[in-house]
């Protein structure tokens, strides 16, 4: 009989690097936004609407595909997913005015549909009950790889032109041959459960009642609106700030952007160990309130107070989401599916109406008044009051 309670490593990081190249890749579109920007002739609401257009086609598919998955697990779709996100890498080194941009964010908004969901109950049914940390170790891959795009980005496209996102296209067909094998396991997986009668894992019961639950999951989404606005605005229009504001070139731009992004990526490891240890609703409060003092004071710093600043944000920032997953699975357990696609989907949604809006602001007025107004955001993080303590209810149930 299998053991379902030990923590598969080898999955967890093969899903960790697959989510590195899929971010990596997705990282690349609003890397390149100035070189889009001058090729194309756009203004800041077309910019936006690139976003716009690659993360809410992400954000409205996730849910679907998710509470699809949940009731047909599909073992195999995880490298169909990268297929998509290659034919939108492909479409997008050959685009050639800015209907064909739209449609390659499209494609590649196609492929993190497809990914995400299945990607993050893989990574459940391998974390032998740990669940924080099998979802902080999945989503690190995915923000160092959104860390390590820009650099990439800027030494090999913005230098040497359009074209050369062909060479990207190498990291999505290693990303398809890596899921190709972790679909296999996946699918044996099933197969093992089936035999042994064992069901996939599911966290205890928590004894709140429906209402409290749909309220809870209200909140948590009002968190993650707050977080993915926030941090839009940043892996957005952070380039077009340091230059509007400080007069720096793209290049180093893309340099101080890594600063931010890769500030996410350590950050993001640190939130679901801690949470299994002490709680997620604790690491929420720490994550999202805490950030608010340095949002705060950003606009207001010369350029290395603001570069400076941007670590702790991206660190303390990104330790919500993982946080935040499971305890939403443990609000629905049994949903994985469906949590992870409404999470992840709405993450998405957010950060592509975040940077259509921010766009459409920043043509109105400037890119410095939209970090102005986006330093309140982390405000919203007082609602964490709200969410019920797992815990307690956890020790009244066991009493009873």
């Amino acid at each position: 009989m299998p053991n379902h309670k030990k923590t598969v490593m080898s999955i967890l990081i093969a899903l960790s690097v697959s989510h590195m190249l899929n971010d990596l890749i997705q990282s690349l579109i609003p890397s390149i936004y100035p070189l889009i920007k001058s090729t194309f002739g756009l203004n800041f609401t077309q910019i936006g609407l690139i976003t716009f257009t690659f993360q809410c086609t992400a954000s409205i598919l996730q849910p679907v595909v998710g509470i699809y998955t949940d009731y047909k697990p599909k073992p195999y779709s995880l490298m169909t997913g990268m297929s998509f996100t290659l034919i939108g890498l492909v479409m997008l080194a050959f685009a050639s005015d800015y209907r064909f941009v739209i449609i390659s964010a499209a494609m590649v908004g196609i492929g993190s549909a497809v990914f995400h969901p299945e990607a993050s109950r893989v990574a459940k049914l391998a974390s032998g009950g740990r669940f924080g940390f099998a979802q902080s170790l999945f989503q690190v891959g995915g923000n160092f790889g959104s860390a390590i795009g820009p650099l990439l980005a800027a030494a090999i496209i913005i230098s040497h032109g359009q074209l050369h996102i062909l060479w990207f296209c190498i990291l999505a067909m290693v990303g398809i041959i890596v899921l190709f094998n972790v679909g296999k396991w996946y699918h044996n997986h099933l197969i093992e459960l089936k035999k042994s009668g064992h069901k996939e894992h599911i966290h205890l019961p928590h004894g709140i009642s429906r209402a409290r639950v749909v309220f809870s999951i209200l909140i948590l989404m009002s968190l993650i609106f707050s977080k993915y606005f926030y941090l839009v605005s940043l892996s957005n229009y952070f380039t077009f700030y340091l230059i509007s504001k400080f007069g720096v070139g793209v290049q180093t731009s893309q340099v101080f952007l890594f600063i931010f992004l890769f500030s996410v990526a350590a950050g993001t490891i640190i939130g679901g160990p801690i949470g299994d240890r002490i709680g997620r609703k604790y690491v929420i409060w720490g994550s999202i309130l805490g950030v608010a003092p340095f949002t705060l004071i950003l606009p207001y710093m010369n350029l290395v107070w603001t570069v400076i600043l941007t670590v702790p944000i991206g660190f303390i920032l990104a330790s919500a989401m993982s946080a935040i997953l499971v305890y939403a699975q443990e609000l629905l357990p049994g949903r994985t599916g469906l949590v992870s696609g409404l999470f992840f989907g709405f993450a998405f949604g957010m950060g592509g109406l975040g940077a259509a809006l921010l766009g459409r602001l920043a043509d109105h007025t400037s890119i410095e008044f939209v970090y102005k107004v986006c330093a309140y955001l982390p405000l919203i993080g007082l609602l964490t009051v709200f969410l019920p303590n797992f815990e307690k209810n956890k020790v009244s149930l066991n009493k009873s």
